[in-house]
């Protein structure tokens, strides 16, 4: 899917992309003030329309953001993050069966689900 983003989405998802973990709004803004930021509104709307597009992931639980590791053309209704509390890795995946699960209790308590999103805080393979 090809994507036309503005400049201000393009730096946001590059600084992102380049990331090593995931990036509070601020922390974003302090990155790009060189490129002309200068106000934490630039960041977000930037960020509202990658969030909107699925280029990039909020992660509640830390109030930061991380670029989609899936292709942008992925299909997948449950979206599932990993978080290492020590070194802050963060690996994307999904889970078909999760998935189907959580879409049969839904049909089954007539509960329609707009979002799904797991988050599993813990320690990675390095840091255990």
């Amino acid at each position: 899917m090809t994507v036309d983003l503005t400049k201000n989405q393009t730096l946001v998802l590059n600084t992102l992309s380049r990331a090593s973990g995931p990036l509070s709004a601020y922390t974003i803004l302090d990155q790009l003030r060189a490129e002309g930021f200068r106000a934490p509104l630039q960041v977000y709307r930037a960020l509202e329309k990658l969030l909107e597009r699925g280029l990039v992931h909020r992660l509640e639980s830390l109030n930061a953001f991380v670029a989609c590791a899936h292709d942008h053309d992925h299909a997948h209704g449950l979206t599932a993050f990993a978080i290492c509390e020590k070194c802050g890795q963060v690996s994307e995946f999904s889970d078909e069966i999760v998935e189907g699960r959580l879409k049969d209790w839904a049909g089954k308590s007539g509960f329609r689900a707009a979002k799904t999103t797991i988050e599993i805080r813990g320690n990675c393979a390095n840091c255990a």
